[in-house]
Parts: structure tokens; sequence; C-alpha cells
């Protein structure tokens, strides 16, 4: 057996990341950042931009991978930090009961959602933000649109893999689907 230090947990290198995704779901989370109003209503919904490999334009939810060994809770605020920045200042719902549980195929039309690389089980969250989100990694902005902008057809055709239809979900459970 060797001997090795382990000195990122939690992590796989990419080939191992391709084999346990040809074999097993991964668990994610994906988060709906919002800003609120004094009464709790939402007013904003924050989706990332950002171009795919083919350069196309999508709008994004936070998303990733929960870690070996972590915490949902932790890996929520780890990828709205990650995404939104450090002083987003996300509040995390006491529980964490999602508002769905989205399973993501690689092949399409089983779900409405889609991922091409893998079968995924998303956690699903609506997360008031109160502070300053300038977003990081791979996202190029951070738009804050209405809840109704959200929804429109000219938004929606730029969430890829059914990020659309999750974001419509959110809004019913935070109870401002138009």
């Amino acid at each position: 057996m060797a001997d090795f230090t382990q000195t990122t947990p939690g992590w796989l290198e990419a080939d191992e990341l391709s084999a346990a995704r040809a074999q097993l779901p991964v668990l994610y989370v994906n988060a709906v950042p919002v800003r609120v109003d004094e009464g709790g209503e939402v007013t904003h919904v924050g989706l990332l931009l950002g171009i795919d490999s083919d350069g196309t334009v999508t709008r994004t939810l936070v998303s990733g991978r929960v870690q070996y060994h972590e915490r949902v809770r932790d890996a929520l605020l780890r990828h709205l930090e990650k995404d939104l920045g450090p002083v987003a200042l996300p509040r995390i719902p006491a529980s964490l009961q999602p508002f769905t549980v989205a399973e993501y195929f690689p092949t399409p039309g089983i779900t409405p959602y889609h991922d091409p690389r893998q079968h995924a089980v998303a956690l699903a969250y609506v997360v008031p933000v109160a502070g300053d989100c300038r977003p990081r990694q791979d996202a190029l902005d951070l738009v804050w649109f209405s809840p109704q902008e959200a929804v429109s057809e000219l938004v929606q055709q730029d969430m890829p893999g059914g990020q659309g239809v999750l974001l419509k979900q959110a809004l019913a459970h935070a109870g401002c689907m138009i």
C-alpha cells in the first residue's frame, strides 16, 4: 500500500472524476441568489453571465459539487463565496430543506435537467444575499433581474440544462411566480 499525504481532501483528480461521473450520480448544490425587501419578498434574482465552450452566452445559477466529508451547508457557502465573492453576505436558511431536488441526466429528456457530463443530483435552495456581489471564477458578471424579467423568454433562452425550469420553481417556492 502506497504512503502519501492527501493535501486537498475531497477533490478528485480529473481522471478520477471522469471515472466517478461515468459510474455514479454526483451530489451538487444549486443556489438561486435573491435580494429581498424588509418584508422578505423577493425583489431581484441574481444570474451569473458566462460564455459556454462553444461561445454561447449563458445565464446560470450558483452551483457546484459537494465534496467528500463536507456538510451541505458548507458546500453551499463555499460555492456562493466562490461565485459571488467573499462579501456577498448570504443568509443560509436555518433549515436546509431544499425547495426541490433536481436530477440531471446525461441523456436529454428524462427530466427537464440535462448535464452531458454526468448523472447529478442537486439540492436546490433560494438564498438571500445582502452584500456586494462580485462574480469570480468563470463568470463574467452577475446581473440582477426582477422576478418578471427572470422568467421572460429572453432570459430563459440563455439558461442551459434546465436551469430556467429550476429558476421558475425557485420563484414559485418564494411566492413570487408571475
